[in-house]
C-alpha cells in the first residue's frame, strides 16, 4: 500500500497516514515557470496498491494536478490507483437543466477514467446518483458517520434537522433518523448562480432546536436566508453542519452576520487563512474514515459498515 499526496491537502494525508500506521509516500511536485506541473514519484511504486488523495476545489489546478499524478502511478506500472477524492469538485453541474450549458460532472468523471484511475474514493457527492457517471468502482462514504457522533449530545424529539433545499432531503432525514428527531425542509428558488430565494419552511420548527445539514457551503448565501428565515418563525437554537466548506466571495462576512450555536464542517477541504482566523467554526477530521476504508479497499474487506 502507497498513499501519496497532491498539493491541496497534505495535512489530510498525513493524518490518514498516521491512522493506518504508514507513512506518506514521497512525492516531488514542481512547476515550470509558465505555471505547467511537473511530478515525479520518488520511490518504487511498480505493482504496488496506490492511494492518490486530492480534494478537486477551486482552482481548477487541484484537478489538473489529481490527472497527472495519475498518469505518472500508471505509466510507472502502479498495480492500481485509487483517486482519492474527499470532495469532487464540479458535482454541481449534473445535468443539462437549461439549453446549451455542459454536464461538468460527468466531463470530471471521463477525465479521470482516462488518466487510468482504477478506483475513486470520495464522501458526500452533491447528488449520489453521480456514481452512475462511472465504469469504475466509486465508493461513496458518509458524513453522518461523523457528524451524528458530534450531534449526540443534542439528540432527541426536541431536535429538527433541517434541508435547506429538496435535494438534501435524503440526507436530512438519515440524519433525523439517528438522533431521532423531526424533519423539516426549506422550499428554495435560484435567481440566478450563487443567489437564492427562501420560499417556505416545510415542518414544525417553532421553539425547536435546529440542525440545518448541507452538503457545500459557498457563498453561504442560502446558509444565512435559511437562518433568517427560520427565526421569522420562531425556532431555537441552530446548529449548523457542512461537509465540504468552500466559503468563497462573501461567505464568512455573511456568517459573522448571523448568531449560531456552532457552525461544524469536516477536513475534506482545507479552511482558507480567512475562515481559519474567523473562529466561526469547528473542524472535525475525516482521517479515520478514510483511512479505514483505505485499509479496508487495500485488504479487500468490505465497507458496508462505513455507508452510514
Amino acid at each position: 500500500m502507497k498513499l501519496f499526496s497532491g498539493s491541496a491537502h497534505t495535512v489530510l494525508t498525513d493524518s490518514i497516514a498516521d491512522f493506518i500506521g504508514i507513512e506518506a509516500g514521497k512525492i516531488e511536485r514542481r512547476r515550470f515557470s509558465d505555471g505547467e506541473f511537473w511530478v515525479k514519484y520518488q520511490e518504487n511504486i511498480r505493482g504496488h496498491d496506490v492511494f492518490l488523495l486530492q480534494p478537486t476545489h477551486p482552482p481548477a489546478d487541484h484537478l489538473l494536478e489529481l490527472l497527472i499524478m495519475i498518469d505518472a502511478a500508471r505509466r510507472a506500472s502502479a498495480a492500481r490507483i485509487t483517486a482519492v477524492i474527499p470532495y469532487f469538485g464540479y458535482a454541481r453541474q449534473d445535468r443539462k437543466d437549461k439549453p446549451r450549458v455542459a454536464i461538468t460532472a460527468r466531463l470530471i468523471a471521463n477525465l479521470l477514467q482516462a488518466a487510468t484511475a482504477d478506483r475513486i474514493l470520495t464522501m458526500d457527492l452533491h447528488t449520489p446518483q453521480l456514481q452512475g457517471f462511472f465504469d469504475i468502482p466509486v465508493d461513496h462514504l458518509y458524513s453522518s458517520y461523523i457528524f451524528t457522533e458530534h450531534f449526540r449530545r443534542i439528540a432527541g424529539p426536541d431536535l429538527v434537522v433541517v434541508s435547506p433545499d429538496v435535494g438534501g432531503i435524503a440526507m436530512a432525514r438519515n440524519y433525523a433518523k439517528r438522533l431521532h428527531a423531526s424533519l423539516a425542509f426549506i422550499d428554495k428558488r435560484r435567481s440566478k448562480h450563487n443567489e437564492s430565494e427562501v420560499m417556505n419552511v416545510i415542518g414544525e420548527v417553532e421553539g425547536k432546536r435546529v440542525l440545518i445539514i448541507d452538503d457545500i457551503v459557498d457563498t453561504a448565501g442560502t446558509i444565512v436566508k435559511a437562518y433568517q428565515r427560520l427565526r421569522e418563525l420562531k425556532c431555537g437554537p441552530i446548529h449548523i453542519a457542512c461537509t465540504h466548506p468552500i466559503l468563497s466571495g462573501p461567505a464568512i462576512e455573511r456568517l459573522r452576520q448571523i448568531e449560531l450555536e456552532e457552525f461544524v464542517v469536516t477536513d475534506t477541504i482545507p479552511l482558507h487563512d480567512a475562515a481559519k482566523s474567523s473562529g466561526l467554526f469547528i473542524v472535525l477530521s475525516t482521517a479515520k474514515i478514510f483511512g479505514e476504508a483505505i485499509r479496508r479497499i487495500h485488504y479487500g474487506e468490505s465497507l458496508s459498515y462505513l455507508f452510514l
